[in-house]
């Protein structure tokens, strides 16, 4: 680790949103060669200082020092040419481009005379992408590409610039285990080169396996700063959540009879229709049972519960629900059967950012609320407060735009949504993206209430240390295909991943 003068040093931080302070005077220093893990719950603060260093805000009281000189970067494309790069927590790629044009976007591979050199541009992207570990069509538009390959051009992106200090808001959310391995050994590379990295992340396994030093902030202030070493695990929760919290830990009593019956599910490949992104799957979820879809990055798990609910319009194959046909391709006639869904995508697939608290959490359920034809914005209101108590949800105000919530308390809006519908199957791709230690510990803990009510489950997780956790069987895809169902009993992380690796489990 690093030592001296800090590479990067923040004097006083304060930011506004109207009258409301969200930061009240930070400081922070970064050495160089040193990872800074900055730790908190959802509306900490975290991101709205990662916006500042990345020049997405400007309107900021305090200072900052880069390398002992005073900086005051105003726009993103000022903090990456003072060496600041910055992957935010939402993605920000554009959608219809190609992986190589996102990769490079506003430092594109120019030829001489003519243009922009696409193949320089492919190469490049292709050799960067390499560095973590995937194989992708750089061509391809990146619309077209899973959660978790977007993720890495982010990451990819933000290492291509060769900065000083790398800022990363929450890289891992959507990566698998071996994918996050190598993002490790990539950081570790960048400590040796002499670099800083500020690190954002809710999985104390990671915190602890990358961390250097770890900083805590609460409610916009910084509650303390120590090395990692010195800082037990159940003294971060505290400072973080400002109490003690008792993990849960399942007891599972599934029933016998199917609940969900998924028979022969294919899914088809648009970039490559010879080739599915999932192929002949079958499994039952019992009432009462929480079951695991585990798998590395284009496995085909997220496709799987997108295609259950009727997303997918190249799907095919047989769902059921307490023995009743679901027809396919129809998300509308999977919830009217009782089936809902949650999108590991929350500000694309999830979220109408531009509309209140209220109605998002609403949106699925109009009809209980219009008897007759005509909406009582007085009942969604009491019901949507009351879930939010539930929930621990932190929001300026039921009736602000859920964009102005930080991305935990959005999933849990997305959470209250579902919990509205009273669904008797429930399809949860990434439950906890994105949300602090005890709103896991609260959604752990509705999980195992919905399947004790005979509700079935079936998720999938990047973080494999939860998704043990939470499952009663673990169905185990490689290539699409289900490569290995594992009972609780059964499953390790050493089981899954050779698993997920078209090994033996």
């Amino acid at each position: 680790m690093g030592s001296g003068t800090p590479l990067l040093a923040l004097r006083g931080i304060r930011k506004r949103f109207g009258r409301l302070e969200v930061l009240h005077g930070i400081d922070l220093e970064l050495l160089a060669g040193e990872v800074l893990v900055l730790a908190g719950g959802n509306g900490a603060g975290k991101s709205t200082l990662v916006k500042i260093l990345a020049g997405v805000y400007d309107d900021w009281e305090g200072t900052i020092e880069l390398a002992g000189r005073s900086v005051r970067p105003r726009r993103p494309h000022e903090a990456a040419a003072l060496g600041i790069a910055c992957i935010h927590q939402e993605l920000a790629l554009v959608g219809p481009m190609n992986a190589a044009d996102n990769l490079f976007l506003g430092r594109e591979r120019s030829r001489r005379f003519f243009g922009v050199d696409d193949r320089a541009q492919a190469e490049a992207a292709r050799l960067w992408l390499e560095r973590l570990g995937l194989e992708v069509d750089v061509r391809l538009p990146v619309e077209q590409l899973p959660v978790a390959v977007q993720q890495s051009i982010e990451i990819a992106r933000a290492l291509s610039m060769d900065a000083r200090v790398l800022v990363m808001d929450e890289p891992t959310s959507a990566l698998t285990v071996m994918e996050t391995r190598r993002l490790f050994e990539r950081i570790e590379q960048l400590k040796r080169e002499g670099r800083a990295v500020l690190f954002i992340s809710h999985r104390m396994e990671e915190i602890y396996r990358i961390a250097d030093r770890i900083a805590v902030l609460r409610d916009g202030q910084l509650v303390g700063t120590r090395h990692a070493s010195e800082l037990g695990r159940g003294e971060l929760v505290e400072w973080m959540a400002g109490r003690a919290l008792t993990e849960h830990v399942r007891a599972a009593a599934p029933g016998e009879a199917p609940r969900l019956s998924v028979e022969d599910l294919t899914v088809a490949d648009p970039a490559r229709p010879d080739r599915p992104l999932v192929r002949d799957v079958s499994f039952e979820v019992r009432r009462g049972e929480v079951l695991g879809l585990a798998g590395l990055a284009g496995s085909g798990a997220s496709e799987v519960l997108g295609a259950v609910f009727g997303r997918l319009p190249r799907a095919r194959g047989r769902v059921r629900v307490d023995g009743r046909a679901v027809p396919s391709g129809r998300p509308a006639a999977a919830l009217r059967r009782g089936v809902a869904f949650l999108t590991n995508d929350r500000k694309a697939e999830g979220l109408t950012l531009s509309r209140s608290v209220v109605e998002n959490v609403t949106l699925a359920s109009l009809p209980r609320f219009s008897p007759g034809g005509w909406l009582r914005p007085r009942r969604e209101e009491r019901t949507v407060r009351r879930l939010a108590e539930e929930l621990d949800l932190q929001a300026p105000s039921l009736g602000a735009p859920i964009s102005t919530l930080s991305g935990g308390n959005q999933q849990k809006a997305l959470l209250a949504r579902l919990w509205l519908t009273e669904p008797t199957v429930l399809l949860l791709d990434e439950p906890t993206r994105g949300v602090d230690v005890a709103a896991k510990v609260r959604i752990h803990r509705l999980i195992d209430e919905w399947s004790r009510a005979g509700r079935a489950v079936a998720l999938t997780s990047s973080e494999l240390p939860e998704l043990l956790a939470l499952s009663d069987r673990v169905l185990v895809l490689h290539r699409g295909e289900v490569h290995a169902e594992l009972e609780r009993h059964e499953a390790s992380a050493e089981r899954v991943i050779a698993a997920a690796l078209g090994g033996a489990a």
